[in-house]
């Protein structure tokens, strides 16, 4: 990641598409192209509704506006895919690569268009954005790859007889999205679903509907089939349309605990197979002997990137007490230099959360942990930023929170914002103990020189991706997922193939029939 980052520094000034959408006066609309997309075209609603403001994070300005989709909508796009799927479905793995591929070339080829795009509806850095599309178009790339491999297995049975399996598509598999990655989530969920040969119908977070639908013009460009991927808008009830739909085979939600578990209870009433990548409150093990420099850096990424609104976030950083003043002094100084702003130039590190409602409950954590006794080293504050036109977006400066303690609200709750809670700990059994102390697990780090106790660490932490002497590193070839109330599946690697196909077992006799009757 950060060898990644260090070569995406390019443009010097500010975006030119991104800039023409921000140049709207006040008030105005920036985007006016519909948002939903089935059957090969961008749609607007056909029911009357309320039509929702989306706001640019950078400026507080309405962005766009967002045409819910009913139950008329959600019926036309099902019956898109559900078409797309019987002409896809019969292609063989390598028609189905070629396309795939060619998507991914032309999102190279489009890079910055969309992360500016994703930069103005999301409000990260340009720098994040661009590499939020480089890992879209890798996923891509990489079931692609995969996609021409799904096979079965023959088994020889007695008197000549055998049995093979099929590697089978499910159908119609819906996607739901969440705000933090929307570009990148959309590709993570609909790459592996092609792959094996199912259609999609994708529905973004309300907060950032923008760039979901450019993926699926993106996909019907390459020459995918009409209806391959659709993109519908909305919220709870549009969600619950999709989920409940007899036409829909498989869900896939990427979002908070609560939402997963209304989702699993609704694909239960068909006995659909979801796959749910859910919140965390994952812990950051930093030993004695670690290199603190490493640690901070390890720290930082762990706790800042996208604003911290990142769900495998290390936000219990746990520090070894003899390194502990160390670790804190150096962390608090990095911490203080990110250079918070306009997400659209170079040189800003950290860029607006996603909205005031966010923004403001993210806020009211820091109060309570302050309340509660922690101590605020740095931040935890509404930033105001220079620049006349971003006033009114979302900033705050990133916050260390030092003197916490287990019980504390900012330690146990997931806040999903710029804040780390730095405890200590004594001994190896102790930190274990705590770290395991919570009803989430979908991410843990160790940082040590130790290689011995790292792994013995990874094997009893109880989460789903461990990093050791890193952190937030997801390459597309490697599962992600957690264990516990974290969720249920995997998005990536291929594993992620059995999530999006079923097995067929064919047996077949050679002789006759052995029949007791």
């Amino acid at each position: 990641m950060l060898q990644r980052l260090a070569g995406s520094l390019r443009r010097p000034a500010a975006a030119p598409i991104a800039a023409a959408v921000r140049c709207v006066s006040s008030g105005s609309v920036g985007i006016t192209a519909p948002l939903n997309f089935w059957a090969g075209k961008r749609r607007t609603s056909q029911e009357k509704c309320n039509k929702e403001n989306v706001y640019e994070p950078a400026t507080g300005r309405v962005l766009c506006h967002l045409e819910p989709c009913g139950a008329v909508e959600v019926d036309q796009a099902v019956a898109a895919a559900k078409s797309a799927f019987g002409h896809w479905s019969k292609m063989s793995g390598m028609e189905r690569a070629r396309i795939m591929i060619e998507a991914a070339h032309i999102i190279e080829s489009r890079r910055e268009e969309i992360a500016e795009m994703e930069v103005v509806n999301n409000g990260k850095s340009i720098t994040e954005a661009r590499l939020d599309v480089d890992s879209a178009r890798l996923c891509i790339e990489y079931y692609a790859g995969l996609a021409s491999t799904l096979a079965g297995q023959h088994v020889q049975l007695p008197g000549g007889s055998f049995a093979y399996t099929r590697r089978e598509p499910l159908g119609v598999c819906v996607g739901i999205g969440a705000w933090n990655y929307p570009f990148q989530i959309a590709a993570w969920k609909s790459a592996p679903a092609l792959a094996c040969g199912n259609s999609m119908v994708f529905k973004p977070s309300p907060v950032t509907p923008v760039t979901a639908v450019m993926l699926a013009e993106l996909y019907a460009e390459a020459g995918a089939p009409e209806g391959l991927l659709n993109v519908v808008q909305g919220g709870q009830e549009t969600g619950s349309l999709l989920c409940y739909h007899p036409d829909v085979a498989k869900v896939s939600f990427t979002g908070s605990v609560p939402t997963g578990k209304k989702i699993m209870e609704m694909a239960s009433q068909g006995v659909k197979p979801v796959t749910l990548e859910l919140g965390g409150k994952s812990p950051l093990i930093i030993f004695e002997d670690s290199d603190v420099e490493n640690a901070v850096r390890g720290a930082l990424m762990a706790n800042f990137l996208s604003q911290g609104q990142v769900c495998s976030n290390g936000t219990r950083v746990f520090v070894q007490r003899d390194i502990l003043p160390e670790f804190i002094e150096e962390v608090v100084i990095r911490t203080q230099a990110i250079k918070i702003g306009d997400p659209l130039l170079e040189t800003t590190r950290m860029g607006a959360l996603v909205s005031r409602p966010h923004l403001e409950k993210v806020l009211s954590f820091v109060d309570q942990a302050k309340k509660e006794g922690a101590t605020v080293l740095c931040g935890g504050e509404p930033f105001v930023p220079s620049d006349p036109k971003l006033r009114g977006g979302y900033y705050m400066t990133p916050c260390v929170l030092g003197n916490c303690t287990d019980e504390m609200t900012c330690v146990k709750e997931e806040i999903f914002g710029p804040v780390m809670s730095v405890l200590s700990f004594e001994t190896e059994e102790e930190v274990l103990q705590r770290a395991n102390d919570t009803t989430l697990g979908l991410a843990a780090g160790v940082f040590t020189s130790d290689v011995k106790r790292a792994h013995r660490m990874v094997e009893h932490l109880k989460a789903g991706s461990c990093f050791i002497n890193n952190y937030n590193i997801t390459p597309v070839e490697v599962p992600f997922g957690g264990f516990k109330m974290s969720g249920i599946g995997r998005e990536n690697g291929q594993v992620t193939i059995e999530y999006y196909s079923q097995l067929k077992t064919v047996f077949v006799e050679m002789g006759d029939v052995d029949s007791l009757f």
